[in-house]
């Protein structure tokens, strides 16, 4: 590479990391995965296919509203049909619905798909790519335009897939991104196409390669090597089949190994944590090791690996860990160190003792390997915090609960729990009924606490995830559970383990109203 380098990264996580088999995003995971990309300063955020399902159109609706500093919200979706007028193209209506000021617009490259799958001439195929992006410019919008299946499409029928990109350039479109659908380019096709087609496009390049080689990454920064400015692709490299081009590693490499700067000045050292995060609210496990930002990815057995980093960590580290905001171990760990605890106490607005430091590390040492997760769960590590600093929570004691599910013929089960608690110098005792376990004991714990908390008539549990941490295990494997709770004015998570499911749930539920007592909303000081 010669002279200065610029590219700009496009997330698609929230459209199509969520085409990944085993992942389904909440709109509230959608727009808290949103937020925390732009802090990163991601330049662009595609939040997915309005009209594709009421989900997404509810999305835009909300999104579109929300303040971002950074980012620039997308939307996605086809051209028109093969005879249909742009104007009459449902699709491209839902696409102006939605509001945002970018739209990006996937059209056929490869002949193949244009006539076996559409049906149609490669004349009409390529009017239909000029035809929508003219009509999206004319209604006032930004167009960036994916081709699809390019990379094949090039292969098979060059003048076709060429021709394509000069319609949709023609247009208006402000990117033309070349795009590895089936996943099956490799680096050296990659860079020599990338700089075939470079040579006469006269708007910036973008690449969004798909993962089925393994090389997905590798592909993405060859054609940045090789002309291109726009990246496309998701965190943790999540999307359908094998994925997509993985985020976290392409912006450590270019900043760290190719000189670009593609986030804001500090994002890099959040790698680990944005990488981590979108696991957590997706409910995915996290790859320990993923490079970057897994768990192990700086990790080293005993042995001469570790003699060696002990005398100087370049011995087997190809990056200082802290530079992407992971850590170093000769063990499985996956802990903050005394500043980072420290540091995240400044945060809540804490200032611990220095008594209270090592009893804290060696009981998150403990949590850890019993499956807990402080990742997202902020208003749990907080109240840990508190307590090892000797705080004694003022609200209200447990003295026990219970919790039952009876199911009888031809009707819904439903669940019934009581709980007695004591707060206000009294005790209480009260039952209620829910659709399940957890629901019920929300309500009782409810019932028991409002006269004594009418505040919590604004607390409301928001969502309910749950994750199997040893599933060889079966019916007796640990659980974590996470819960989302709100009072309309801010959300907060909070997270509990246990081999029953039920006693996890409580540790969750019972912290979420700790927390919201602990800071109540402003109207109610």
């Amino acid at each position: 590479m010669s002279g200065p380098v610029e590219v700009e990264l496009y997330d698609t996580t929230l459209r199509d990391g969520a085409q990944r088999a085993d992942l389904s995003y909440s709109i509230e995971d959608r727009l808290r995965i949103l937020h925390r990309l732009d802090s990163m300063g991601f330049p662009y955020v595609e939040g997915g296919w309005p009209g594709a399902n009421p989900r997404e159109t509810e999305f835009f609706r909300l999104a579109t509203k929300e303040k971002l500093e950074h980012a620039t919200l997308t939307a996605f979706g086809m051209t028109r049909k093969a005879g249909e007028r742009a104007e009459d193209s449902a699709v491209l209506r839902d696409l102006l619905d939605a509001g945002t000021e970018v739209v990006c617009l996937v059209g056929k490259s490869w002949d193949l798909h244009v006539t076996e799958a559409l049906r149609t001439t490669l004349d009409e195929g390529v009017a239909m790519v000029r035809d929508s992006i003219a009509f999206l410019r004319s209604e006032g919008r930004r167009v960036f335009f994916d081709a699809e299946h390019f990379f094949d499409g090039y292969q098979q029928n060059r003048s076709f897939a060429l021709a394509v990109l000069a319609a949709a350039e023609e247009a208006g479109a402000e990117r033309l991104v070349l795009c590895d659908t089936n996943g099956g380019a490799l680096p050296p096709d990659v860079s020599r196409v990338v700089g075939e087609v470079s040579a006469s496009a006269g708007v910036p390049l973008g690449v969004h390669v798909h993962n089925d080689t393994g090389c997905a990454v590798a592909n993405s920064l060859v054609a940045v090597a090789a002309g291109v400015y726009q990246v496309q692709g998701t965190i943790n490299g999540y999307g359908e089949r094998t994925g997509n081009a993985d985020l976290v590693p392409i912006a450590a490499n270019l900043a760290l190994k190719m000189g670009v700067e593609p986030l804001l000045p500090d994002s890099i050292g959040r790698l680990t944590e944005l990488s981590h995060y979108v696991a957590e609210v997706a409910n995915v496990t996290p790859d320990s090791h993923q490079p970057y930002a897994g768990r192990y990815a700086f990790t080293h057995k005993a042995g001469l690996h570790t003699s060696g980093v002990a005398r100087f960590t370049e011995a087997y580290e190809h990056i200082p860990p802290e530079s992407v905001g992971n850590r170093r171990g000769v063990v499985a760990s996956d802990l903050s160190g005394t500043a980072s605890l420290k540091m995240k106490a400044t945060q809540f607005g804490l200032e611990l003792s220095d008594n209270a430091i090592p009893t804290l590390l060696t009981e998150l040492k403990d949590r850890a390997a019993r499956g807990y997760t402080f990742e997202v769960a902020d208003a749990s590590l907080e109240l840990l915090m508190r307590r090892h600093d000797g705080w004694k929570q003022p609200f209200f004691e447990v003295e026990s609960y219970r919790v039952h599910v009876e199911r009888r013929q031809d009707e819904e089960a439903l669940a019934e729990a009581t709980v007695k608690v004591r707060a206000g110098g009294a005790r209480h005792v009260e039952s209620a009924e829910g659709h399940g376990p957890v629901g019920a004991l929300d309500n009782a714990l409810r019932k028991a606490l409002s006269n004594e908390y009418p505040e919590l008539e604004h607390i409301t549990l928001e969502d309910y995830r749950v994750r199997v941490l040893d599933e060889n295990i079966g019916t007796g494997a640990t659980v974590r559970v996470l819960i989302d709770t709100s009072n309309g004015q801010g959300e907060w998570t909070t997270v509990g383990v246990s081999s029953n499911i039920i006693e996890a749930s409580w540790e969750a539920l019972t912290d979420g109203y700790l927390y919201g007592l602990l800071h109540p909303r402003r109207d109610e000081g």
